[in-house]
């Protein structure tokens, strides 16, 4: 490793340079019990809620969850700014993290909590309201969280151990929510409670992960237990509006190349692995004819990912994170391709290649993240010091652009092709064609868009000489 000083990022070169402890690691790691669990089960149910529990219509519930991310895409630039303002005024971005980890459990249950007597128009409003609420206070833990990676650690391996361990517990979230948070609704017949129970464990379990990770961003010390200096941020003007936070996570996009191909590869994925959650729901109503099906789904994707999540970690370490991310992408896509058989027999078999799909998933998250605070470093060099909640603000957003158009996708296929909601009472048939634009949804359109992505990840510049040496 190079000799050269580790950039200014807030954190004092004896803390930043050292390997990082396993308390540490843990910490960072449990925030991903919240943050895989607000990724997972909204994107599993919440369509499906709107549309079959609320009598909402698919296009208007594809609507409803779309403006609730687009509020996501506008704020998260600015959470971004004033989370790096924080870290200049206060040596911390624990602020934002704490507010948004107190708030999420009560705005979550709430998004669960509509009367079906209120009517689809009303019960519509309702989530929308809730959701936004809700995924704001997401928001403001998530984006600081983000950005801590670049700051506890300036070493190319150290940030691929940090988050491998994350994805691991990530996974297990994954699984936990996934399967856990559907069967939660069988404490009752009634379709209100089913889903009320569910918004206020989920929501408590997703809150605590949050408080926990919160530990990490604690005010740093230096050598003799002083209070270190906060880094200098371009956006931490005291004066700077709403405009010019925001403009201050744009500048991040356009001025850095590494991070523009990077972020789009994600954003793709991102889509692509939000299009196969958002339909998991319908695949095992519809398809495989099974409400326990989903679970099963969630246990072929997330039990192999436990162990693949440090086995990428390692091939990473020999190869590359770059190369290896490309491996993972492509196997995930062949994986979501062969899917495309259920059209001609459906059967258990799709747990096979769901669970080669999760051997890859593992490495489309945590492989990403960790090339993030790489792509922060390598701004830090050119521009200063910083600006690490600004690339984080704008990577969030683009996450939730993603993650939101894969929901919204599945909605527009839903409608096109003539799929029937109802409410929680109701017994309803759907055309063939629903039926095929439901295995569609879960195949062949997530790995075009894998392949669309690799497009993009072929063009990324950044290697490990360029960090621990540039």
């Amino acid at each position: 490793m190079s000799n050269e000083a580790p950039p200014a990022t807030g954190v004092p070169a004896s803390i930043s340079s050292a390997r990082l402890s396993r308390g540490t690691i843990a910490r960072y790691a449990t925030g991903s019990l919240g943050t895989g669990g607000f990724a997972t089960l909204p994107g599993l149910v919440l369509t499906y809620y709107l549309t079959d529990s609320l009598g909402v219509a698919a296009l208007a519930a594809g609507a409803v969850i779309t403006v609730a991310k687009v509020w996501d895409v506008v704020i998260d630039p600015v959470i971004g700014a004033l989370t790096d303002r924080d870290l200049a005024r206060h040596g911390s971005r624990r602020r934002l993290m704490l507010i948004g980890a107190l708030a999420l459990p009560v705005l979550f249950a709430l998004t669960f909590a509509v009367p079906p007597s209120l009517g689809p128009v009303v019960a519509g409003i309702w989530v929308l309201l809730a959701f936004t609420l809700t995924a704001t206070a997401f928001s403001l833990f998530q984006v600081p969280y983000i950005a801590l990676p670049a700051e506890l650690t300036p070493r190319y391996d150290e940030r691929t151990r940090l988050l491998t361990w994350r994805v691991v517990v990530l996974t297990l979230a994954i699984l936990l929510f996934g399967a856990g948070g559907p069967a939660l609704r069988r404490v009752s017949e009634d379709p209100f409670v089913q889903y009320l129970v569910m918004g206020v464990v989920c929501g408590v379990v997703i809150g605590i992960g949050m408080l926990v990770a919160t530990g990490v961003a604690r005010r740093r010390v230096d050598a003799s237990g002083a209070a270190a200096a906060p880094a200098a941020s371009a956006s931490a003007e005291p004066s700077a509006g709403i405009r010019e936070h925001f403009a201050s996570g744009i500048g991040a996009l356009t001025r850095s190349r590494p991070f523009r191909l990077l972020l789009s590869t994600f954003v793709l994925q991102a889509l692509a692995t939000g299009l196969m959650l958002a339909g998991a729901q319908y695949v095992a109503t519809w398809v495989l004819h099974s409400q326990a099906a989903v679970e099963l789904l969630f246990v072929a994707l997330i039990a192999p990912a436990l162990l693949a999540a440090p086995a990428w970690g390692v091939v990473a370490r020999r190869i590359g994170k770059e190369r290896t991310f490309t491996i993972a992408s492509v196997v995930f896509a062949i994986a979501a391709l062969s899917i495309v058989g259920m059209l001609w027999a459906p059967g258990d078999w799709i747990y096979a290649p769901v669970g080669v799909a999760g051997i890859a998933y593992a490495g489309m998250q945590s492989l990403p993240m960790a090339m993030l605070p790489d792509v922060i470093s390598h701004d830090e060099r050119t521009h200063g010091p910083g600006r690490a909640g600004s690339f984080s603000g704008v990577w969030t957003a683009g996450e939730t652009v993603g993650f939101a158009l894969g929901a919204t996708t599945l909605a527009v296929i839903l409608a096109v092709t003539g799929y029937v909601s109802s409410t929680g009472t109701q017994v309803v048939e759907q055309p063939d064609a629903a039926i095929t634009g439901i295995v569609v949804s879960f195949s062949l359109a997530p790995a075009v868009l894998i392949a669309l992505s690799l497009l993009t990840l072929a063009r990324y510049p950044l290697r490990r000489a360029d960090i621990d040496h540039g």
